[in-house]
């Protein structure tokens, strides 16, 4: 990935290819319930590429991401309403981090999306600020290791209603020029079920009506569709559409689809896929379907130990912090560590520290600490 911001990935790929946001759909079955789930959205709804170049009403247009060295000095982020759910810091946020809506960013969801080009590390905000003492606030966060198929907690959020990355989704810039969309598309509706089916783990709504889509849901542009008479931009678009499709990830605009800003959009021609109604779609089944009555419920990490080594240090000096897991998708170490693979990472710690550990996989979280004190 290229430092900078609204750059190239350089042909890397976020999760793993068997991720279903690298799936490919186009064979998939249509959802037993597609017709009526198409009738709730609106069948004579048609899409709106929520992204573009410039600016409107002040904002730009579309979620902006940035790419940091592993070197980005990592900063606290005082967490708010969903705290309970998100995970901890540091994270290598900039002081210039673009917000969702910048130059004014406003009320919006003021999301923050940062990858760190080295580490393969994703960090998402929801409700972003930069606080004047340089750390970060935000009302929910969290961490995606992009090596692997990573997962929320089940009925846990992310900086996404439906628990869900929100990088994932986008459609960038450079993906359309280089001629190929090679994942899902990130896309709302005004309401969804009470309910989530994967990738998603979490729903934000109270309506228990089964035709309204759950989180989660995948809808397929149907095979027989002639893009050939669209740009060749909007080719990519609709061709990503009809093999991966679009994952429903929050409750918004009716079929808005998601996009990175960037100057070099054709606001015109992204206009033109306005013609696409929900009636050229499918919703295609990718697995269960949960509700209140079925999560899936599992046992959560075990942390057998947390220990550092020495406990007592000079100030300046070193100590290492070892942890053994079992069954745990990613660990984060609060404070000045973050995400971590392997099982132990040395601190240097300036005053006395409580360290703790976060382990987290589809059916909770455990924490452990242990305090490293400075004579």
């Amino acid at each position: 990935m290229t430092v900078g911001q609204l750059k190239s990935l350089n042909g890397f790929v976020p999760f793993t290819s068997d991720s279903l946001w690298n799936t490919d759909i186009s064979n998939a079955p249509v959802d037993s319930n597609s017709s009526n789930i198409i009738g709730f959205i609106g069948s004579t709804v048609t899409l709106h590429p929520d992204f573009g170049a410039g600016t409107y009403a002040g904002h730009s247009i579309g979620i902006p991401y940035q790419i940091v060295a592993g070197t980005q000095a990592k900063v606290s982020v005082n967490l708010g309403a969903y705290a309970d759910e998100s995970d901890p810091g540091p994270m290598p946020i900039p002081a210039t981090a673009l917000i969702e809506g910048y130059p004014n960013a406003g009320a919006g969801d003021r999301h923050v999306l940062v990858l760190d080009k080295d580490g393969c590390w994703l960090y998402e905000l929801y409700n972003s600020h930069h606080l004047t003492n340089g750390s970060w606030s935000a009302d929910s966060t969290a961490i995606w290791d992009m090596t692997i198929d990573p997962q929320r907690p089940y009925t846990w959020t992310s900086a996404d209603a439906a628990g869900l990355p929100i990088f994932a989704g986008l459609v960038r810039y450079d993906e359309v020029a280089a001629g190929a969309i090679n994942h899902a598309i990130r896309f709302t509706v005004p309401v969804s079920q009470q309910a989530f089916t994967a990738p998603a783990s979490h729903w934000a709504s109270s309506v228990t009506n089964p035709d309204a889509p759950p989180m989660g849901a995948r809808l397929r542009l149907k095979a027989g569709f002639d893009i050939s008479s669209f740009s060749p931009q909007n080719q990519v678009i609709l061709a990503a559409l009809k093999k991966y499709g679009m994952i429903l990830a929050d409750n918004g605009s009716a079929i808005y689809l998601s996009g990175a800003p960037d100057t070099r959009w054709n606001n015109s021609d992204l206009h033109l896929l306005g013609s696409v109604s929900a009636a050229d779609f499918d919703v295609v089944s990718t697995g269960p379907v949960y509700t209140n009555s079925d999560v899936p419920t599992g046992a959560s990490p075990i942390v057998s130990g947390f220990t550092a080594n020495p406990t007592h240090v000079a100030k300046g000096h070193g100590a290492m912090l070892s942890w053994t897991t079992s069954d745990a998708i990613y660990n984060v170490i609060s404070p000045a560590v973050g995400p971590m693979r392997g099982n132990s990472t040395t601190v240097h710690p300036k005053s006395t520290t409580t360290y703790t550990l976060y382990s987290t996989n589809q059916y909770g979280r455990t924490t452990a600490s242990v305090k490293v004190t400075i004579h």
